[in-house]
Parts: C-alpha cells; sequence; structure tokens
C-alpha cells in the first residue's frame, strides 16, 4: 500500500478532508426541528431530569423515614446540571449500562449522596418516567402550536366564507362552496387532534415506583414491610414530578399501548396537515390559491419561471413518515413478553423523538403557510363561471315552469343546449356559451331579464357563510378563549427553509 493509499480513508476519502461532515447528520434536526422541540428530546432535557427524578425519589424517601440526609439532598439538588458526560460514557463503556453510567457520573459531583442515588429504583424508574415527561412536554407545545393554527385559519376562513369557488368530488367540478367554508374542513381535522392531545395530556400518567417488575418488592423491603408507605411513596414522586397519577399496575415498564396511543395521535395530526396541504397543493396547480412564495425565492434550478407549493409539499412528506409510526408502536407492544423484554430500547430511542420532532415541525409550516396563504378571485370566478352555467340549468328550468313553461320541452331544450356548449368547451377549446344560448331562445324568454342575477355564484353556496360563523362561535372562539395564555406566547423559532 502507498502513503497516498494510506490516508485515504472509508471509500477512498482522505482522511483530513472536510473532517467536520464526515458523519451522518440527521435532516429532522440539522435542517428542520425547532429549538424548543429539540430541546425536549436532548440529552441535556434527557439527563438532568433523570436527576430530578433521583432528586425526587430520595426526597419522597427521606419524608417516609428512611436515613437520608439534608445535606445529601442539597447536594443532590445543586448538582442537577452539572453533567459531566464524557465520563458517563465512560463508565457506561465499563458497565454497559447507560443508567448505571450516569449514577456515577451524578455521584462524582454529589459524592455524600451517592450511597443512596436510585436508591431502590430500576433502570425503567428515570427510563421510562423521563420518556413520559418528555411526551407531556412535548404534547404541551403540540398543543400550543394547533391552537396557533387555529387561530390563523379562522382569519382565513372569516376573510373569504362569502367567495365561491368550485366544489370538487373526484376532482370534478360539483356545486359550489367558499373558499372559507373548504377551510373550516381542515380546521375541523385539527380541532378533533387538538381535543386528542388535551385528553392525552390529561390521561397520561407517570410510570411512578414500581420497581424491578412492577411488584414494588425493593420498595417494600426498605420500608420494613409498610405497605402504606410504598403506596405514598409512589403518590408522593407523582406529585414532585408534577404529575396526577401514576399507571395502577405496571411490570418493569409502563404498558407500551401508552407509547401506540401517543403515536396514533401523531400520526392523526400529520394526516389533518396532509390533507390541508394536499388541497393547497392542488389548489395551487389550478392557480386559485398559492402558499407563500419569498421574492427571491427559486422554484426551479432549471425552470425560472416555476413557484412550487415546496412548503405544503415538505408538510406531505413529513407527514407520510409519521403515518408510518403507528406500526412500529403497535408491534413493540405486542411482542413485549411478560414484565419486559428489551427489544423495545433501541426502537422507542427512534420514533418517539422523531415523531415529535416531525409534527412539530408539520405545525411550525401549518401556522407559516396559513399566515400567507395568497387567493386569486378572479381565477377562482372564472372557473366557476366556465362550470356554473350547467348547475344553474335547474335553476333556470323552475323559473320557467313558474312562469307558465312545458317542464318536459323546457327540460329537453336545456339537454340540447348544454350538450352543445360542452362540445364547444371540449372539443373548440372555447368558454362555456350555454347561457348565450339560452339568452337566444325564445323559450326562455321569460326569464330573459333576469337570467344574469340567477346565475350569480353566491346564490349557490347554501349556508357555507353561515356554517363558517356557526362553526367559528360555537366550536373555534370558545377553544381560543379558553387558551389565550399558549396563543400569545411567541415561538423560539419559524420556518428555516
Amino acid at each position: 500500500m502507498s502513503d497516498s493509499d494510506s490516508k485515504l480513508g472509508l471509500s477512498g476519502f482522505p482522511e483530513d478532508a472536510l473532517a467536520e461532515h464526515q458523519f451522518y447528520e440527521h435532516p429532522l434536526v440539522k435542517r428542520y426541528a425547532t429549538k424548543e422541540m429539540s430541546f425536549i428530546w436532548s440529552p441535556a432535557k434527557k439527563f438532568s431530569t433523570w436527576r430530578k427524578l433521583w432528586l425526587a425519589l430520595a426526597t419522597a424517601e427521606k419524608e417516609l423515614g428512611l436515613d437520608i440526609s439534608e445535606e445529601q439532598l442539597k447536594e443532590m439538588s445543586d448538582h442537577i446540571y452539572d453533567i459531566d458526560f464524557e465520563y458517563a460514557e465512560e463508565k457506561e463503556k465499563e458497565f454497559r449500562h447507560d443508567v448505571m453510567g450516569h449514577v456515577h457520573a451524578f455521584g462524582k459531583v454529589a459524592p455524600k449522596a451517592m450511597s443512596i442515588i436510585h436508591l431502590g429504583a430500576t433502570s425503567c424508574y428515570v427510563g421510562d418516567n423521563t420518556d413520559l415527561i418528555q411526551i407531556r412536554d412535548s404534547l404541551l407545545l403540540l398543543k400550543r402550536k394547533l391552537l396557533q393554527v387555529l387561530s390563523i385559519l379562522k382569519s382565513f376562513a372569516l376573510k373569504y366564507k362569502q367567495l365561491p369557488c368550485l366544489g370538487f368530488t373526484h376532482y370534478q367540478p360539483a356545486q359550489l362552496t367558499t373558499v372559507g367554508k373548504r377551510c373550516t374542513l381542515w380546521m375541523q381535522d385539527l380541532l378533533l387532534d387538538l381535543e386528542r392531545v388535551d385528553r392525552e395530556i390529561q390521561d397520561l400518567p407517570m410510570r411512578g415506583v414500581k420497581g424491578t417488575t412492577g411488584t414494588q418488592a425493593s420498595f417494600l423491603d426498605l420500608f420494613d414491610g409498610d405497605h402504606e408507605k410504598v403506596k405514598q411513596l409512589n403518590s408522593r414522586v407523582c406529585e414532585l414530578m408534577d404529575f396526577k397519577k401514576a399507571i395502577p399496575v405496571s411490570g418493569q415498564t409502563y404498558t407500551r399501548k401508552i407509547d401506540y396511543h401517543v403515536m396514533s395521535l401523531l400520526s392523526g395530526i400529520a394526516q389533518s396537515a396532509y390533507k390541508m396541504c394536499g388541497d393547497i397543493r392542488l389548489l395551487a396547480n389550478l392557480k386559485e390559491v398559492e402558499e407563500p412564495f419569498a421574492k427571491t425565492q427559486i422554484g426551479s434550478s432549471a425552470m425560472a419561471y416555476k413557484r412550487n407549493p415546496m412548503r405544503s409539499e415538505r408538510v406531505c412528506s413529513l407527514a407520510r413518515y409519521v403515518i408510518s409510526l403507528p406500526a412500529s408502536a403497535a408491534h413493540t407492544h405486542a411482542n413485549q413478553w411478560f414484565e419486559r423484554t428489551l427489544d423495545d430500547s433501541a426502537i422507542r430511542r427512534v420514533i418517539l423523538p422523531e415523531g415529535f420532532l416531525a409534527v412539530d415541525v408539520i405545525l411550525t409550516l401549518l401556522a407559516n403557510i396559513a399566515d400567507g396563504l395568497h387567493v386569486w378571485p378572479n381565477v377562482i370566478n372564472a372557473h366557476v363561471m366556465a362550470e356554473l352555467p350547467f348547475m344553474a340549468t335547474e335553476n333556470i328550468l323552475m323559473a320557467c315552469v313558474k312562469a307558465g313553461g312545458d317542464r318536459q320541452a323546457l327540460h329537453e331544450a336545456i339537454r340540447v343546449h348544454s350538450m352543445e356548449a360542452g362540445h364547444v368547451v371540449k372539443a373548440e377549446g372555447k368558454p362555456n356559451d350555454l347561457m348565450e344560448r339560452i339568452k337566444n331562445d325564445v323559450a326562455f324568454e321569460c326569464i330573459h331579464s333576469k337570467l344574469d342575477s340567477m346565475i350569480n355564484p353566491i346564490h349557490f353556496v347554501g349556508r357555507a357563510p353561515e356554517q363558517v360563523d356557526d362553526f367559528v362561535l360555537e366550536e373555534i372562539d370558545p377553544i381560543l378563549a379558553a387558551n389565550l395564555e399558549l396563543l400569545n406566547i411567541e415561538s423560539a423559532d419559524a420556518v428555516n427553509v
């Protein structure tokens, strides 16, 4: 091997070239994630929470009579954030155990407390309880962002509640709706998601103090067989960590059914976002509604004229990933043997943070998109007027019959005119001339003077504007009013790219 060959690393890449960029960077964190959600799932948050849990356990154990001094508790409290990660990693390599690595790292800075750190506990005391704390904090952040998206969409819905547009079924033109009414369909999905988030926050239990197989045997020994004190210990630790309850029974871990419920909730938000942004992408193709587009933004490196809905596309891309995650959580729960098996660990380290990170990005994007949606009323009206003549024929027929016309003869005349007008549109690429044909047909003379007013689009939207008002008043406003404090919190950052 030559000297030059020896300087080549993996795949023949020079070892010293781009040294700081030779490691994979997760795009969810590096490119998309917000500071707030990234912090919740950061090592700083995770391992400082472990220490808070150890302090809560020692505090409760002292209160219930174990020989733990105030000096030990103070030493632990003073060093919650004094974490030597390198030392913890060294100890983890030595013990092949991450929790014991951090027990020793904590004991290094709180030596007087070393003998009572993790007293009676198993690894899942810090691991599972921290996961649940991170889940709770993440849900609270998602709740805030859902509220912010709903608030923005509310303004949009009210602004455009009376702007008629084509409805679509099977992606074929259907009865008219309004731009604002369509927005309420997106809002309703997100409102259902918000209600589920609220329920999950309220119902989420702490694992609590359960011991190695969930029997609390080690704590029963610590308290000399006093069952009541063990129950009090469990309740007190939950209280100190701001949980209203612990899960009633467990094996070594809390049931992974909870993870499945949480991932299903995240999937639901992703589904709602995909639906909304899928609609926006289709509307952008019609040039009716477009997402924000920065002044210097480039839509295509080749086609300079392009204005692509890239934010909505990103939402759909991330949402597709999140929608897939409940299957992993379901398999993990189903495959837990008896009181616990460790094949849940690695996958949960991936899907829990990634699910929350992705949904947080999705909601940040939704707020950004909703706040800058650009509506093109003239294009919308042109599309409406290309189809409305066909939709208006029943009204025209009824008006002529009321004026004394023959229903069957008029129906046949409308059928013939409609077929001919449709042929002009499809075969010749010309505008829909059905109304002109009716204006020139003496059979419809009785309504010629009011024909233009009969095809005013607003007359064909039913109760759409009123439905927007009712939905906002009865469903959205009460939720927003009840959460004004959350709505007033500004996010730490926004859309980066």
